[in-house]
């Protein structure tokens, strides 16, 4: 079997993650951008059902721990990356397929894949991974619409490579799930009384600071359940409790709150969407036809010129990735 097709950059972003997730037919679940790794940021998002971690890649870089190679890859799903550009995918189903929450169904198409694939090496579940048209449709629908196409372009020495890996606690033990190695990197035991986040805290630290110093190209989201789904719950929680106790301070004072988180998300996930639309439409024709007004009208060179001169004033600027 050989990987078929060509599969897309993806941008690290919630609002992409979050529609590619529901693409594979998963729900219950969303992915939430991280500001900080404090946990204090954790304590409205629970439960975190696991990581998303995206660094610039150092080739020959070892891992962080053991890998595991031995028959816990009967019961956890790790499948191999044989292709560029699925990284971002990849994590996110690995997380997925490990996830055995309540509150998470990942839907016929990942389940499938997983019955399918479970007895199969990490190489040959990277494979059938890479196979599933749904799969690669649903990663490359989240492409970028691109102004121009430049052939043959050949990869300059300057270029950095990003890279995704994911972060869960599975069967009490935290591993890093990360296609590009051999297997699961297993980081140890989590005790009955640690939470599995405050054991992943120090180790991506420790990864952000094999950098060098004001590098800045990094990325953290997680996965989480689906928050409206959980404002919903506790709001019918709350109004039973309400109709059998009677009116409280408390409860008066909640469901208001509870009604705005979930009519917050929704506009949330109405922007994700309006977002995705602007990032696949084509607005070469548009830039085209205002370009030629411009120059009828004669005001294309001044504001060339314009731009020019504030790109003087502003010196040089350092590129972000």
């Amino acid at each position: 079997m050989e990987s078929a097709g060509n599969w897309c950059l993806i941008e690290s972003d919630p609002g992409v993650f979050t529609q590619l997730i529901r693409k594979f037919g998963a729900t219950g679940v969303q992915v939430e951008e991280l500001w900080s790794i404090e946990d204090s940021i954790f304590e409205s998002l629970r439960p975190v059902h696991g990581l998303i971690f995206l660094f610039k890649y150092l080739q020959h870089e070892e891992p962080s721990g053991p890998v595991v190679t031995d028959n816990r890859l009967d019961k956890i799903y790790f499948a191999s990356q044989v292709i560029n550009n699925a990284c971002a995918t990849q994590a996110v189903i690995s997380l997925l397929l490990n996830c055995n929450h309540p509150d998470v169904n990942i839907g016929p198409e990942l389940t499938t894949l997983k019955e399918f694939s479970m007895s199969f090496d990490p190489k040959m579940r990277g494979l059938t991974l890479s196979n599933s048209p749904t799969i690669r449709n649903a990663h490359n629908s989240m492409a970028q619409q691109a102004l121009f196409e430049i052939e043959n372009k050949k990869p300059s020495k300057d270029d950095e490579a990003y890279h995704f890996v994911g972060y869960m606690p599975i069967d009490g033990r935290l591993y890093e799930l990360d296609g590009l190695q051999d297997g699961p990197i297993d980081h140890g035991a989590i005790s009955a009384k640690q939470d599995w986040l405050d054991v992943v805290r120090p180790i991506i630290m420790r990864r952000i600071s094999v950098y060098t110093e004001g590098e800045i190209h990094f990325n953290l989201m997680a996965l989480v359940s689906d928050r409206k789904m959980i404002y919903e719950r506790q709001l019918q929680e709350l109004l039973a409790d309400q109709q059998m106790l009677g009116i409280s301070d408390v409860i008066e004072g909640e469901i208001p709150r509870l009604r705005m988180l979930i009519e917050y998300e929704d506009m949330k996930m109405l922007r994700y969407q309006q977002e995705m639309a602007r990032r696949r439409h084509n607005y070469l024709p548009f830039i085209i036809v205002l370009l030629r007004i411009l120059a009828a009208e004669k005001k294309l060179i001044p504001l060339l010129d314009k731009a020019k001169e504030r790109a003087v004033r502003r010196g040089p600027k350092k590129q972000k990735v």
